[in-house]
């Protein structure tokens, strides 16, 4: 029995979040649970309960790979207007387990170094290795959405990298790193609740960028940027989730969903022992 099947999902968030043939982003609701038929206090326990399973099989993949340099990967890309809760996803859900299985990368504005290489130079050295779950808080999809936004690159390379992204998570999968590319999905009245929130607390200021106030402003621009990525580059390898997001409890649950889906597919195995157990006993007992 998986975890989810324990827990109050109706749906399978697999299948109810993946991105498909028509989708339409101005039709998803960001104050929508879909898939979860429990409340707020539900989702507490059911988060508590999915993170020993998750707890388990990602030291199930660790081990693997220590016998096994083949063994597969896990990559989480999160992608998201500034606020909606990145940081929460890695507190809540991957923050659930062994940190040296997890290898979490947050990219920032490129660097003179990173810009004079193609824009995916920067994002292969971050791939995580057999046995890890990697995770990439913005990602080589800011070069599509920001750089669209803001014009960045001119309108064939744009056009050009769509292709570049689909080839190189292509790659990605048939070398074994499983993908799950998540787009939490909050409205502008929130984005604009949250930040104000930071605003109000000395303790939160840290968080708070000017520069959000800018990016606001071209919300419709950046939802259409959106909507042209998450049509372009969500493929039967590597598919898109949109996960609602004003609900902080139900994005991290359907995030941790997603990631037991991808898990439970991979079925790690614990690596079998490479010397002679009772042997190892009788030794032990002598000490």
């Amino acid at each position: 029995m998986t975890a989810k099947s324990q827990q109050n999902w109706a749906d399978d968030p697999a299948t109810t979040l993946r991105v498909g043939e028509g989708f339409r982003l101005d039709d998803v609701d960001p104050d929508a649970t879909p898939g979860y038929d429990g409340d707020k206090g539900d989702a507490a326990s059911d988060l508590e309960a999915g993170a020993e399973q998750f707890d388990e099989l990602q030291e199930r993949l660790y081990a693997q790979s220590r016998s096994d340099d083949s063994a597969p990967a896990l990559l989480l890309v999160l992608q998201a207007m500034d606020s909606a809760g990145k940081g929460g996803i890695v507190r809540h859900v991957i923050g659930a387990t062994d940190p040296q299985g997890v290898h979490l990368k947050a990219f920032k504005k490129p660097t003179a170094e990173e810009l004079a290489h193609d824009f995916l130079w920067r994002i292969e050295k971050e791939v995580p290795s057999a046995g890890y779950i990697g995770v990439f808080d913005r990602s080589h999809y800011e070069d599509v959405l920001i750089g669209r936004v803001r014009e960045l690159a001119p309108p064939d390379e744009i056009e050009r990298r769509y292709g570049a992204i689909n080839d190189f998570e292509r790659r990605l999968t048939q070398a074994g790193v499983r993908m799950v590319k998540v787009m939490l999905h909050i409205s502008p009245d929130e984005q604009k609740a949250r930040l104000g929130e930071r605003l109000e607390r000395p303790n939160k200021h840290w968080k708070y960028n000017p520069g959000d106030v800018d990016e606001r402003e071209l919300w419709p621009a950046y939802m259409e940027a959106y909507q042209i990525a998450l049509e372009r580059t969500s493929t039967d390898a590597a598919p898109w989730y949109v996960v609602p997001a004003n609900a902080k409890w139900y994005a991290r649950l359907a995030v941790q969903a997603l990631l037991l889906d991808a898990l439970e597919a991979i079925d790690p195995q614990w690596p079998a022992a490479t010397f002679d157990v009772e042997a190892e006993k009788a030794r032990l007992a002598a000490t």
